[in-house]
């Protein structure tokens, strides 16, 4: 087992414009995507709000968050994304989910996740 590298595209869901390519660390114990502050702001994108997170380390922290458009795999979606320190790449299990996929972790990739839709409703 290693760890699940893979490309992305990256834009701002707002502006349009400028696309960027990543390579991302799939990471199954981070709860939102992680990128560069520096990335982020070469997008345009904009803080809507902050959050506090808990690391590995027990230390808490807070972070701005932000929307990003997103393409993994020819998938695309619209994530929540905390703006990080530079060098950190994540790509986290929330937006996995968005984009409709789960890490395989025997064979090392991304893999379709199978989607839920429960409705009370026959």
């Amino acid at each position: 087992m290693g760890y699940v590298r893979v490309r992305a595209r990256l834009w701002n869901v707002e502006a349009g414009g400028a696309v960027k390519e990543v390579e991302l660390l799939a990471d199954t114990g981070a709860i939102y995507s992680a990128l560069p502050r520096s990335v982020l702001e070469e997008l345009g994108i904009k803080p809507m709000g902050r959050r506090r997170f808990r690391l590995a380390n027990n230390q808490v922290l807070e972070r701005d968050v932000g929307i990003v458009g997103i393409e993994v795999e020819g998938l695309k979606t619209h994530t929540i994304a905390i703006f990080g320190d530079e060098g950190v790449f994540l790509l986290g299990v929330v937006t996995l989910e968005e984009l409709g996929l789960q890490v395989d972790p025997v064979q090392g990739e991304l893999k379709p996740l199978e989607l839920l839709l429960m409705s009370l409703l026959g």
